[in-house]
């Protein structure tokens, strides 16, 4: 696992490596064609005749060659990566009389927590709504209970991760069936709980995306940054669990969304994963949901995306992910998660 870890991480940089050099190159070449004449780069030689006496184009073709080759054995390699019938094709095992509890990890959510704690109660086989409160200094807590949620509360802010675990542990205390975990900020509509829970009967988990444009109310907080940041992530997790036969394990475009469902006894074979072995202390705050969806893939459980609606925030980001620069550091650093994990 960990030479394969490291042989991706080599492979994803000598590509980001080969991109940059190709560009490059063509953009000089470019600039000479436009400025002195596409003659000054041939002269009196033909194509063929060019790449062999070029200093640096026969080099970056060989060495771009050597990739494809590399890639392409990986992929061969790749035909029966998970591929057993047991784990990776269809099932179905229907959730009957479905009882579903809702988590929901919030900070400062006054103005939002009402109408997100209200929608999700009056979903259909919903039986009970958890807020998990990260030690909020505004009326989060006093809302919610007075809406009918149980409320968790903390004694210090120790982080968004750390409210998500602390709330699916929870979870798996009741009698629901089903586990939803859903942003508390509005941004997420509780009727899609109902198209969710029917892809439950061929999988042990569904995620939500919010990539969809006409689904995605306008001036919701995913600008172009997030969304085609969001969508290259995601397909980055397809090549690391890519499978010759389907294209891989799972179909991705959306890797930063928390709203999903899980099966419970699926849940409670990997929640021992969200935290360390020896201190129990929970993964880094913003991998939550990264880590998640790629500890399910990797203990072979079936995952599903299906495109749900997405709403403008109500109150401001708690993390300052509207920021285009934390947007980027923030992409950075999933990246890198995705890239070592």
């Amino acid at each position: 696992m960990i030479q394969m870890g490291l042989f991706y991480v080599l492979m994803a940089f000598a590509f980001v490596f080969l991109l940059i050099v190709n560009m490059l190159w063509i953009g000089l070449n470019v600039y000479f064609w436009i400025t002195s004449g596409i003659q000054t780069l041939l002269g009196d030689k033909n194509f063929i005749e060019t790449i062999r006496f070029s200093t640096y184009l026969k080099w970056i073709l060989l060495v771009d060659s050597a990739w494809i080759i590399i890639a392409l054995v990986f992929a061969c390699r790749r035909k029966n990566f998970k591929t057993e019938s047991k784990f990776h094709y269809l099932k179905y095992e229907p959730i009957n009389n479905a009882k579903i509890c809702i988590v929901i990890p919030a900070y400062n959510e006054e103005i939002a927590i009402e109408s997100t704690v209200t929608d999700f109660l009056r979903q259909k086989n919903v039986v009970e709504v958890i807020v998990v409160d990260n030690h909020s200094t505004d009326n989060t807590v006093s809302i919610a209970k007075s809406c009918g949620a149980r409320v968790i509360t903390k004694q210090s802010n120790m982080g968004y991760a750390h409210s998500c675990v602390i709330g699916l542990n929870e979870s798996l205390k009741t009698d629901a069936n089903a586990i939803v975990i859903v942003e508390g900020d509005g941004t997420c509509n509780g009727y899609d709980i109902e198209k969710m829970i029917r892809y439950l009967d061929n999988c042990d988990m569904v995620v939500g995306t919010r990539q969809l444009q006409v689904l995605s109310e306008k001036g919701n907080q995913l600008g172009m940054i997030y969304v085609w940041g969001n969508f290259f992530l995601a397909k980055l997790i397809q090549i690391k669990f890519f499978s010759l036969l389907h294209m891989g394990t799972v179909q991705l475009t959306d890797v930063g969304c928390l709203y999903r469902i899980i099966r419970k006894e699926s849940l409670d074979s990997i929640i021992h994963r969200f935290t360390k072995p020896k201190t129990n202390e929970v993964i880094p705050n913003d991998e939550f949901t990264l880590f998640m969806t790629i500890e399910a893939l990797k203990n072979n459980l079936r995952i599903v995306e299906v495109p749900i609606t997405f709403k403008k925030r109500l109150g401001k980001s708690k993390i300052g992910s509207d920021k285009k620069i934390k947007a980027i550091k923030l992409g950075l650093h999933f990246l890198w998660y995705i890239l070592k994990s």
